[in-house]
């Protein structure tokens, strides 16, 4: 395995960022695991199915192409309500993981972020952070990226959307939302992203430090 960065935690809690800003700082590829469930879920609804099949969804997983995973719509408020109802789906979970560990390690290393890379995909990733935040601070992110795209809603919309998400996502059976036992929390409730990234800049520079020490 490379020098895999697991990036975990909620929705709208800076995880995503931090990600991309530490893939750019070492040079490593990055993939926002959630961008494969937001695709699957737009293609059940595309091909006029119902978010409720899991035999759908499933379908949806198999055939899913990389391509899918571009372009505005599976970052629309739309995408990430239907991701949270087809990744309760254990099949769905179990299609997808497949390409999550591929890519996760690879060499020299990457970075991908979701929600149970610590614990389920990449559970022996030197570097583990678990990014969160207030509910009300993940809402008020979120509001003003979805109002900035154009999309007419409300922060009280999306403070029950992530309500819900959250409820949804620690409940999933086989993968429930929560930090690995060696994961570092960063907290970016009241941090502004400069300081959010520096924090996690360290936690893994340390993680890296200790590798090297390791190898001896």
């Amino acid at each position: 395995m490379g020098f895999t960065i697991a990036v975990d935690g909620p929705a709208a809690s800076g995880k995503g960022t931090i990600a991309v800003k530490l893939g750019a700082l070492y040079g490593y590829p990055v993939l926002d695991s959630g961008l494969l469930y937001r695709a699957v879920g737009m293609k059940v609804l595309s091909q006029g199915g119902d978010l409720a099949d899991e035999a759908a969804a499933t379908a949806a997983a198999r055939s899913l192409e990389p391509s899918e995973l571009e372009g505005p719509v599976v970052r629309t408020r739309a995408a990430g309500e239907a991701a949270s109802r087809v990744a309760v789906y254990t099949p769905v979970r179990r299609v997808l993981r497949d390409f999550q560990r591929t890519f996760a390690e690879q060499e020299p290393g990457a970075v991908i972020d979701g929600r149970d890379i610590g614990t389920v995909i990449a559970p022996d990733a030197p570097a583990k952070l678990y990014v969160t935040a207030t509910p009300e601070a993940r809402a008020d992110r979120r509001w003003k990226q979805l109002v900035g795209q154009g999309e007419a809603v409300t922060y009280e919309e999306i403070l029950a959307d992530i309500h819900t998400r959250d409820a949804r996502d620690a409940a999933r059976a086989d993968s429930p939302m929560v930090a690995a036992p060696d994961a570092v929390l960063l907290d970016t409730t009241e941090m502004t992203i400069d300081a959010a990234f520096d924090a996690a800049r360290r936690i893994v520079e340390a993680a890296r430090s200790r590798r090297e020490t390791a190898k001896g």
